[in-house]
């Protein structure tokens, strides 16, 4: 009964003055409705970036690096034993790509638990020929099934499927770039030289567009076999092992793991895209930082507009407690008053922001870098809005404490004397 009191007496004072109230409350509900639109839409853009590079990335790569020897003869000889051996200009050691007993290595990872599946690719560099246009060039080849299943690529191919590779003999999906450049088109034929002087002619059955021109300009697709054949190598020919975590967040350990356990060079996903998760961070935190300030400043104006009516009431203030309210019911009735303003002011926040962010999420976005983006990317996460909430009724309650506190300690009867 005394907490239903203590919040009529509230609302009858935010009445008093509807004007400042409302217009703390708007105060809460533009933070509120700035940080829903501003953090769904930085996050939408990140999850995005991180679709185009770090899902075409696998967790793991495992391959052959060129590096030299690193047991060098000088160290083999018995009269140097116990030395320290400098040598300098050491050459790297000409092993080549080829992952040794690969088939043996991807049935060994693939019964791990910790792993999603395995896909084996083959690299190499090569020169396309149309006409007189000649460009270097990379073609991985790859099991296609695996690749869809692993990388979604056909998100990226803009025409054709990847499908095409296994239906069509001696064929090939290109980068965009790459076929501007030659003017070629979907069932064309370019003929390829690989670094070898070996000669093959690939039908184009699919163009592919990452959105990164360093990458559009140089990469092609074909089936693992038309690869190994293409280099003249056997079916065990593997220069690549993509492993794909069900943990992204293991992969710099288990890729040392790998290294380790089946002597090959491994590459985790984090180390590969260092400077794009560092961009991703600093995003996420700018976004951060200019929505929690909103908020604040939001605080700051229910903070003054609660000092002023605390003076424009004191009056009302004094006449509570010589009827026998405590401070503490004094303050109750600020720190009610405040939150009435944070729930009202927060719940229309989330509705506008929401509304904003559906806004967002159908306005245009066309670019030929992107040709699978059609509108802006938002990411409508529950937690946004839980965090937006929590913290606007966090903000205002602190912003109604001290004023409350303010009011809780006035001395009725210097007031009333005072008059």
């Amino acid at each position: 009964m005394k907490t239903a009191l203590l919040l009529n007496i509230a609302l009858a004072l935010l009445m008093a003055r509807l004007k400042q109230s409302i217009v703390a409350a708007a105060g809460v509900t533009f933070g509120i409705a700035m940080f829903i639109a501003l953090i769904s839409f930085m996050t939408g853009l990140n999850k995005m970036l991180d679709s185009l590079i770090i899902n075409r990335t696998p967790h793991i790569r495992l391959y052959n690096a060129i590096a030299p020897s690193k047991t060098q003869p000088i160290n083999r000889a018995a009269e140097f034993t116990g030395f320290r051996n400098f040598i300098l200009s050491v050459k790297p050691k000409d092993e080549g790509k080829q992952i040794y007993n690969a088939n043996s290595i991807i049935k060994t990872i693939r019964a791990d638990e910790r792993v999603v599946d395995v896909a084996p690719k083959t690299s190499t560099t090569v020169f396309f020929n149309s006409g007189t246009i000649q460009l270097s060039g990379v073609i991985d080849g790859v099991d296609v099934d695996l690749e869809q299943k692993l990388f979604n690529l056909n998100d990226n191919i803009i025409e054709g499927t990847i499908s095409n590779l296994n239906t069509v003999s001696n064929s090939i999906i290109i980068g965009k770039g790459l076929a501007d450049k030659l003017i070629v088109k979907i069932g064309d034929v370019i003929q390829v030289t690989t670094p070898d002087g070996d000669r093959a002619m690939l039908k184009i059955v699919g163009i592919v567009q990452f959105g990164i021109a360093e990458v559009d300009d140089v990469q092609s697709f074909t089936s693992i076999q038309t690869a190994q054949k293409l280099q003249g190598k056997p079916a065990n020919y593997i220069t690549d092992i993509q492993v794909k975590l069900k943990d992204i967040a293991l992969a710099p350990a288990v890729a040392r793991e790998y290294a380790r356990l089946f002597d090959v060079s491994a590459t985790d996903v984090q180390t590969a895209n260092a400077q794009f998760e560092t961009g991703t961070t600093v995003r996420n935190t700018i976004a951060y930082s200019v929505s929690v300030t909103l908020l604040i400043v939001a605080g700051f104006g229910i903070y003054n507009i609660l000092n002023m009516l605390i003076y424009e009431k004191m009056d009302a203030i004094a006449i509570l407690k010589a009827t026998g309210f405590s401070g503490s019911d004094v303050k109750a009735i600020f720190i009610q008053l405040s939150m009435v303003l944070g729930v009202v002011g927060g719940i229309i926040g989330l509705i506008l922001g929401y509304c904003l962010s559906v806004i967002i999420s159908h306005i245009p976005f066309e670019t030929s870098a992107l040709p699978t983006i059609k509108t802006y990317p938002v990411n409508f996460g529950l937690i946004y809005y839980l965090i937006g909430i929590s913290f606007a009724l966090v903000t205002t309650y602190f912003a109604g404490l001290f004023p409350a506190r303010k009011a809780a300690k006035i001395d009725p009867v210097a007031i009333i004397r005072g008059k």
